[in-house]
Formats: C-alpha cells, structure tokens, sequence
C-alpha cells in the first residue's frame, strides 16, 4: 500500500541501515560525477588522505580529512535517505504484486495463460476473486473492484464499461460481478511497474531549477577552483619579495579545507535530495507525480480548471427529493420508490432506498412482504418495479419506477392518464439539469423522483481555502449554462465553463498561459487527456480512464480532486527550501 500519514515518522531504522552503506556505495566515481560539486570534494578529500601517506601526519591535516570524507558521506547519505523511503515503497509494491494468471479469450474460447504473455489489445476474464493480471479498460460488465494494493484504501470501487470509470489497474482484485477487460499495456510498462520505477527514482528527471543550479554551482566551483590553485604561486611571490620563505602555508589540505569552504557543497550535495523528497512526500500523501518539474511548478500555479463529473461531483446521479402529484402523499410516494428500486442495483436505484429510509423512515421490515416478484431494472425498459402475487384493497398488483416516457406508456396501457403537473414537473427536472423518474402504482402515477449530481462532501471548504491560496477555480463541464451556474454556486467555484467541448478546455488553457498563469488541470475522462497534457500540472483521477492517467504528469490515488492543496503546499516547500539554500 502508499497510504502513509506525513505525521508519521518515515525514516526507519532499516532505511537509516541501508542509507549509510549506500553512502560508501555511492563512493564510487561513475556516481559521484553526477554532482560536480561532491565530485571535486571527493578529489580533494582523496588527495589530502594521500599526503597522510606520504608522511604529513599532523593533528590538523587528521582533522582536515576527516571533515572532507565526512561532507562527502553526509551528502551521499542525505540522497540515499530521500531515495529509500521510495525504494521501501516500490519493494512492497513488487511483494503485494503476486504472479497472476489470466483467462485470455481468442476466438470465443477461453485460456488460462501467465499475465506475463498478455499483449496489447488482448480480451480476458475475470470474475469474483481474480486479480486483474494488467492495466486495461473494460469492454462488457460491471463490478467492484478491491483497489487497496493501489490506494490503501478498503472500500471497494466500481468499475464499468462505457464510461469514464472502466479503467483497471493490474494487481487489483474483483469482489463481484464478471467483466471483460481489454488489456492496454505491454508487460513491464503497467501503471504499478511506472510507479515501481518512479518511487525508486530511477526515471526523475531534474527540473528546469536543478538544470539552471547546477550549472551555476559548476560554475561557481570552476572559479573557486582558479582562485584556489593560483594562491601558491601568489603566495610564493609574495614570500619571495619580503624575504621571508614559508611564511604562508599552501600546503595541499590547507587549499583543498579552503575550496570546499568556498565552493556550494550545502546546495551540491543536498539538491538532489530536495527534489527526491519532494515527489516522495506527494507519494506519501497518495498521489503519484511522472514528474519534478510538475512538483516545482505546483508551487506556483494560480489557476486551476476541475472537470465537474467525477471530480466535484460523485459522478452518479443520486436521489434528492421525491416530488409527489397532486393529491399523492409524499410517504406513499416514497415506500413505492423504495419498493421499485429494491431489485435496481444501480447507483441511482440504491440511492432512492437511502433516501426513503432518510426521510421518510422506510424501513426494510415494512416492505418485505411475501408473494412478489421484483422486476430489475434494465436498459431496455428502462423501468424496475415489483409485481405481487395479487392486488389489494390498499394497493394495486404492480408497481413501476424508471424514465417518464416509459413509466407513461406503462400507465397507458394499464388504463390510467399521465398528469399534467406530472409532466411539468419532468420538464422543470430535466431544464435544470437533473434527471426525472416517474414512479406508478398500477394505472396511478404517484410522482417524481429527482435525481441530479451531488456535490463531493467538504469541497466548498477546501476551494475556500485555494482562494486564500490566490488560486482561482474554475469548473468545466458539459451540462447547459443553468444547470452549471448551479453547480458552480453550490460548490463555491470563482468560475466555470458550460457546454465544454475537449477543443474548448485547451483552448482555455492555453488563453490562461498566455495571460502568464500558471494552470493546474484536474480530470477524469478520456476528453480531459488533452487538457491534462497541455497544463502545467495535470493531476489525473485514478478512477478515471487510462487515458486521462496517461495524459497528467500527476495521478491521484484517492481520487480527490481538492487533494491539489496539499500538491500545492509540497510545491511551494520545495520551492522555500531550495531557495533557503541558494541564498544561504
């Protein structure tokens, strides 16, 4: 699992074990050369180790020594500590990732073969209890999905074909249901073998800061170097004109204590540490950065555009309020959406027994009543219902709940008439952006069940505090502007987009770039990859589509799209800290 808390202490004693061989280890010339600075301390360290050989056994040159071996371990020390947190994290990933096996089909049968042979576009099965055996995108079905390897977290997600939630990721595991996944990735180049590589480091490339420090620190050292060797013979001269010989001591550890003082050993040696720590710390916080120069850039962003479904919203319509015709009372309205939704197992129809449990106190004793059958909902007819074995008195043989239009042909052919208000009541449901279900009770419609996207709990608070940040928000989407301006309201956005094309969000980007912000972009869906591409810091759903995982230099694990705080506050921290050092 990456789930970690930053509160707690992550620099165990086994990371501490490994760090100080690694320092010895990172000793070795090829490696050292990678930072100049440690480079030439290293040089002036051995040749000052050479003149205690050659006879020079003081106290002082002792000391002089020691203290440069010393920069020198300490500098590779703070590197390997800043990678082993990464290097422990990408070890329990290869451990919680079991050799798995896959049901590959070809030709409409089916084979058991090792996931190490999938291949792109390759179609397998996997049911109750089978691990996913490589990243793809579902085809057919739907089901729950067991991500915890990936994100930590036990709740169960679903995944389904069609939509911006039918990407899976390889070492997950199915809990219900049977899909048909279509895999989208060659063995080695899975999403957990991109993450194994990057917490380890191996493929961190430096930022635009790292380039332009590095030079300078080569730079500073190259001059320093001149200043340094030129002394002797300054020196030398000098003696020479007062007449007073060894007056000056330019001994080799003298010169060599004397560049090392002069020369940015602080920056050299602990810069890479800075920019290793900085995408472990995100790691820590659940989310995945492909990239320094996104971390770095996180510390500067002022805009940021949030795709709405799956994002701000839950991304599943859910029930809001039961809307019951004239003469209808709102508790038989509900107890008959409740009894209609029980074999709909959609999101939408379990969110309509919550609801009536909530509101009006349905509970299940009250409708398990013997002698009915259940009708599923289904694409088809669009409706699920429940039919008894005999109509009452009290209530009629069925029972009905789906799209207006077919709830109306239902009733019609049951006899009875589609109300007026009822209907107008559809009509304001869908203008606003929401989505109707009428529900009837044999030739009687009972009225409306509104269901429209929920707001992620806490999101108001969190982008009041990006304002105080000095980041302004903008919700893009695609619903019409009254619906959006809506939405927009209730999640206390600065601004948003209606009627959004994929060609309008980049187009928006690039407007704001050139405007000289920088733009932070967060997304979902297959439609937001270009956007995610094109912004400075493109922070990708992990509930989304591979696609838009590709696309972002960031993914979040926990699929939180105010977790951008928390990117910002580690990008700024990067920023502080290797500014404190440069100027230091």
């Amino acid at each position: 699992m990456l789930k970690d808390h930053s509160a707690q202490s992550w620099i165990t004693g086994a990371i501490l074990r490994a760090a100080i061989i690694e320092s010895f280890i990172k000793l070795n010339p090829v490696l050292l050369w990678k930072n100049p600075v440690i480079f030439v301390t290293a040089v002036g360290a051995l040749l000052s180790t050479t003149t205690l050989f050659l006879g020079n056994l003081s106290s002082f040159t002792v000391q002089i020594t020691l203290w440069l071996w010393f920069t020198v371990l300490f500098a590779n020390f703070a590197e390997a500590v800043a990678e082993g947190r990464g290097k422990a994290q990408a070890e329990a990933l290869r451990r919680s990732r079991a050799l798995a096996w896959a049901r590959r089909i070809r030709n409409g049968t089916e084979e058991k073969i090792s996931a190490t042979e999938l291949r792109l576009g390759d179609a397998v099965v996997c049911e109750v209890g089978d691990i996913i055996p490589s990243d793809g995108e579902i085809i057919d079905g739907i089901a729950s999905v067991d991500e915890s390897a990936i994100t930590g977290e036990s709740a169960p997600v679903v995944r389904e074909s069609g939509g911006d939630r039918s990407a899976v990721t390889g070492g997950t595991r199915v809990i219900s249901d049977r899909i048909i996944v279509k895999i989208t990735a060659e063995p080695g180049h899975t999403f957990i073998d991109r993450m194994i590589s990057l917490v380890e480091g191996a493929s961190r490339q430096k930022t635009p800061n790292e380039i332009a420090l590095g030079i300078l620190l080569v730079s500073l050292t190259l001059v320093f170097l001149l200043s340094v060797f030129t002394l002797p013979f300054f020196a030398w001269y000098n003696e020479a004109a007062a007449g007073q010989s060894n007056a000056v001591n330019v001994s080799l550890p003298v010169l060599v204590a004397l560049l090392v003082c002069l020369i940015p050993t602080t920056i050299g040696g602990l810069l890479s540490a800075i920019g290793i720590s900085g995408i472990d710390r995100l790691v820590r916080r659940n989310v995945l950065a492909t990239s320094g120069r996104a971390v770095e850039a996180a510390g500067d962003i002022d805009v940021l555009l949030l795709d709405k479904t799956g994002t701000i919203t839950l991304g599943n319509r859910m029930a809001s309020a039961f809307l019951p015709a004239p003469g209808v009372a709102a508790d038989r309205l509900a107890r008959a959406a409740q009894l209609a939704s029980l074999a709909d197992e959609t999101p939408e129809g379990r969110s309509i027994v919550v609801l009536a449990k909530e509101i009006h106190g349905v509970r299940g004793r009250e409708v398990a009543e013997p002698h009915v059958k259940f009708i599923p909902f289904s694409a088809h007819t669009r409706m699920s219902g429940v039919d008894f074995s005999g109509g009452t008195e009290e209530r009629a043989a069925s029972i009905r709940k789906g799209a207006a239009d077919n709830v109306r042909e239902w009733v019609l052919g049951q006899g009875g008439q589609f109300p007026i208000e009822v209907k107008e009541t559809v009509d304001q449901i869908s203008r606003q952006g929401g989505t109707p279900l009428v529900v009837a009770e044999g030739c009687e419609v009972l009225g409306t069940v509104h269901l429209k996207d929920v707001i992620k709990g806490g999101i108001k608070e969190r982008f009041a505090q990006l304002r105080q940040m000095g980041i302004r928000t903008v919700m893009i989407t695609g619903d019409n502007p009254l619906t959006a301006a809506a939405i927009a309201a209730e999640a206390g956005v600065d601004d948003f987009m209606a009627e959004a094309t994929p060609e309008m969000k980049l187009s928006r980007i690039r407007s704001e770039q050139a405007a000289g912000h920088l733009v932070a972009m967060t997304g979902d869906g297959t439609n937001d990859a270009p956007a995610l591409a094109q912004a400075d810091v493109g922070v990708a759903m992990n509930t989304g589509t591979q696609a838009a995982r590709e696309a972002g230099n960031m993914v979040d694990l926990d699929s939180n799209p105010t977790k951008l705080i928390e990117v910002v506050e580690i990008g700024k921290q990067l920023l502080m800290t290797r500014g404190s050092l440069t100027t230091d």
